[in-house]
Parts: structure tokens; sequence; C-alpha cells
């Protein structure tokens, strides 16, 4: 018999009111023995419960709900606890249900698995839960609602059952070399899987959007030594992030903000001055900075206002096409209002003052929403397991057009077809009999 499990389905710690969760075939039972075989409540109807002690005694006083297989979550009998959410009260209730015979304390993430075990979710839509549960910012939510209703998986069973349809057609004329198949067909199958290979490289090259949107767009603030780096970097969290000096060389290693930026996920990075360093840990805190301007999605570019028109070729050397760049110290007059460093234009920027801070917010949040909503109305590929199994899907594609046997074209549709059967989960049947016969013999 399948374990009966349970755990907390809320955070840990003091609230009002804490939800412990019970899935399995004696959910009912436990909650019978939590209430001394009190009635139980309808299916899916809040009803109030005294939880009683071994010895008789009140535990709480709280709700339950009944969710009766396959209705739930797990697809499994399910009971809700709704407490009151002391730490006594949870331990006490978490020791009632360990003492129990055949109920376990549930492993992390059980219940999501059982949930895809009994057909309630897809992969994609268990891996969105995560994500929703994690989410920081509006787009994250958007997007994690988005895969949890479905819309990744649709996209992938449906490329998926094509490509199912294009290799039952193949195997046809394959394994019914004497029938009169129609000689378009051929020209179709190969047509079809052309027009899938197409849809699924567009959708790869979507410069990793999804997996930015759940990790957050990487932002390294550079410049050299006292340019107000650490200073903006407050500014922008609003809060005293970094330390802030007039020593030259106070950050030695790379400080990481997560800001929300117009709804989108942002991780802000402070770093060290770029200099010729003149000691060991310094030298090692500018070789972390340019590490990290490298491996940034965006970088704002801090320029030294008090040296102008001069401006630090270090930095410069880590401006590219794509970087925002602010020359900061705008209140001590030598900066112009429209200032260009090296023919690229450049805010001026004033932290002490405040000045051009709500411009420079205004930009970046543009280039952020720019770099994570995209343009396409097609779901975004949100993790790195369903990237690497689409470009497999491609690859065997392409073998299987250039092919020289029909029966090595049909191998390698059939790997295609387990590629994208990987990302949602679905457990891989022989379809192609069941296509074959609607497609060729109904009528014959």
């Amino acid at each position: 018999m399948t374990p009966t499990i349970f755990a907390p389905a809320t955070a840990p710690g003091r609230a009002g009111v804490a939800i412990v969760r019970i899935s399995g075939p004696l959910a009912d039972a436990a909650l019978s023995a939590l209430t001394a075989g009190a009635p139980l409540p309808k299916p899916r109807r809040a009803a109030r419960i005294r939880v009683l002690g071994e010895d008789g005694e009140q535990v709480d006083d709280g709700l339950a709900l009944r969710f009766p297989a396959p209705a739930s979550f797990t697809g499994e009998d399910v009971v809700e606890l709704h407490l009151h959410g002391s730490r006594a009260v949870m331990e006490a209730v978490m020791a009632l249900l360990s003492a129990q015979e055949c109920l376990r304390v549930a492993e992390p993430g059980e219940f999501t698995r059982r949930a895809f075990e009994n057909g309630k979710m897809d992969l994609t839509q268990a891996e969105a839960l995560a994500d929703l549960i994690d989410a920081e910012t509006a787009a994250q939510r958007r997007q994690a609602l988005r895969q949890m209703d479905g819309a990744l998986a649709r996209l992938y069973d449906g490329w998926r059952d094509r490509l199912v349809r294009a290799l039952a057609h193949l195997e046809a004329f394959i394994d019914f070399p004497d029938e009169e198949l129609p000689p378009a067909a051929e020209r179709a199958i190969w047509g079809s899987v052309e027009g899938l290979t197409a849809e699924m490289r567009i959708h790869l090259d979507d410069g990793h959007r999804g997996e930015r949107l759940r990790d957050g767009l990487h932002i390294a603030i550079i410049g050299p030594p006292n340019a107000g780096k650490s200073s903006l970097l407050n500014a922008l969290a609003k809060r005293e992030a970094a330390i802030v000096s007039d020593i030259a060389g106070t950050t030695r290693d790379v400080v990481d903000v997560h800001l929300d930026l117009g709804g989108y996920p942002v991780v802000l990075a402070d770093t060290a001055g770029l200099r010729e360093a003149a000691e060991t840990i310094e030298s090692e805190g500018i070789r972390r900075a340019r590490a990290r301007a490298e491996q940034a999605d965006l970088r704002l570019a801090v320029f030294d206002g008090a040296d102008w028109p001069a401006v630090d070729d270090h930095t410069l050397s880590l401006v590219d096409d794509s970087a925002l760049v602010v020359v900061n110290k705008a209140d001590l007059g030598a900066v112009p209002e429209s200032p260009a460093v090296n023919g690229r234009p450049a805010l001026p920027l004033s932290v002490k003052t405040g000045r051009g801070l709500d411009a420079l917010l205004e930009r970046l949040t543009a280039l952020v929403a720019d770099r994570l909503s995209g343009g396409s109305a097609a779901p975004a590929l949100t993790r790195a397991r369903h990237r690497a199994a689409l470009a497999e899907c491609v690859e065997a594609l392409a073998r299987a057009r250039s092919a020289d046997l029909a029966e090595l074209a049909a191998e390698d549709l059939r790997l295609a077809v387990r590629a994208l059967g990987r990302i949602t989960g679905r457990v891989e049947v022989d379809e192609l009999l069941d296509v074959i016969f609607r497609d060729f013999c109904i009528g014959k």
C-alpha cells in the first residue's frame, strides 16, 4: 500500500494560521484519530475540529478539509488541517501524526511528485509551481502562472504529436512498401519536419529570456575607484548595502543586491574600482570585477565627473554597445548637460544630490524590460534541461533530413520524439500503430 505522508504546507514560524497536509490512503483515518473518531467533514467543506492528544487533552481548535481521490492536488485522498500557527501547536500535531502507524513525514517535494505520478500535472507544471513559490516580482509570477496553466506543455506536446505523425507516416512507407501510398505523403512528411525544425530554432534563439527572468538579469556596475559606484548601488537599493569611503580600493569583493525594476528581477553587482592594483588583495578584487563584468547581461559604466573631461581607460575597455554609461558627480559643475564618452551618449548623474537618478532608473528599467519581456507570444524556455532537450531534438531532425536510408531517418525522428517527451515527462508509449491505422486504414 502506498504510504500516507504528511507535512506542514506553510512556512515555519509564528503565524495566525498554519496548514498541515496529509496525503494517501489513510488520510481520513489519520484525521479520525486526531479528532477521537468525530464524524468526518463532507468533501471540500471546511469543518471545525478539536485536535485531541493521546490522553484526551485538547491540542488545538481549528478547521479540516477533505479532498477525496482523485479530485485533489496529489490525486490521492488528501486532508488539510488549518490550525493556529504557534510552534507549540505544530510540534504537538506533528508528534501525534508521527505516532500513527503507516504515516511518515513527507520528503521535500513529495506532494508535487505524487501529483505528477498521478497525472495531475506534468514536469513543466511542477517546475512552474516551484517558480511561483519563489517568485519575487510580477514578471516572475506571470511567467510561472502561464507555465502552470500548461502553456509550455501544450507547445511541446503539440510539437511531439506532429513528430509522432510524421514518424508514423515514414514507418508506413518502410513497413508497407507494396501499398499504394500517395506520393505527396512523403513530401508532406519532410515539409512538416522542416517546419517543426524552424519553429524550434526560433524558440531556442530567445536570448535565454525565460532563464534570466527566473534567476534575475545580472547588471555589473564598473568604473574607476571613487567614482561613486558603491554610493550608486546604495541609492538604487535604497539601503546601505555597500561600504562607502573616500579611500580608494575600499570595495575588494563583488557585492550583490537583488532589485525589482518595473516588475522584473535584477541582480545588481558593485565591483572593485578598475586600476593598476598596488597589492595582492586589491588585484584579486579587480580580477573578480572584470570577470563579473564579462559575465553580466548588462554593464553600468560609471565615470568620475571630478576628472571630466578625462575618462578612465580601464573602464572604457569594458564598455560595449549594450552598456549604459553615466558620469557621476555632475554636481561639481564640470559635467555638461549632455555628456558623451568616446562618442557614446552618457547620463549626467549626481548620487549625492539625487540629480539624474530618476532618469537612470527609467533607462535601466526600459533596458531590463527589453531584455526580459520579449516580443514573442510563445511561452519562454525556463530551464536549462528544456533547452538541452530541444537542442537534442533539433540535431536529431537535422540528421533525419540528411539520412541516406529511410530506416535511419525514422530512428532519428524517434530520438527527436523521445527528447521532446522528456521535457514534459510523458511516458513513452507506442503511438505509431494508432496513427497509422487512423491515417491510412480508415475506409479500406
